[in-house]
């Protein structure tokens, strides 16, 4: 069924839930998964700020890929700087450089007033991509 999964990880704890599905869903259909990191910055008046410095998202990438690695799954993976209004264009962008056939994602849960003021990710990616999105839900938030 699909035989490359990219999976978008950022710093938040939600990133865990859309890796091990990526992974579980690896497993099951034989795929590699492509891990896309995006060390985000942002403009505060004239000056460029990270929102993460480098080594930080150097290390969340290795954490994740040795996670899939450990479930048996092949992964490999790569951290891309970017302004945050770029982080749909770089997740689009590295849907057709490694020829995913699947996203994974895992959604930030924002109100719709700061969701207008600071757009989802997932939500323009899941609008624009040539593939499938799959939204990772984080573990244990009251579905009810």
């Amino acid at each position: 069924m699909f035989k490359s999964i990219l999976v978008a990880v950022d710093p938040s704890p939600a990133r865990h839930c859309a890796v091990r599905t990526a992974g579980e869903l690896a497993r099951l259909t034989g795929a590699e998964v492509h891990v896309v990191h995006v060390a985000a910055s942002t403009i505060a008046w004239d000056t460029v700020v990270p929102l993460e410095e480098y080594p930080e998202a150097d290390e969340i990438l290795k954490d994740v890929l040795g996670g899939l690695r450990e479930m048996g799954v092949a992964a490999r993976g790569v951290t891309v700087d970017a302004m945050t209004r770029q982080i749909p264009s770089v997740i689009s962008l590295a849907v057709k450089e490694v020829g995913a056939d699947l996203v994974v994602l895992s959604p930030h849960h924002r109100g719709a007033v700061a969701a207008f003021f600071n757009p989802r990710v997932s939500d323009a990616v899941s609008h624009t991509s040539p593939v499938a999105v799959l939204l990772a839900p984080e573990a244990g938030l009251d579905q009810g």
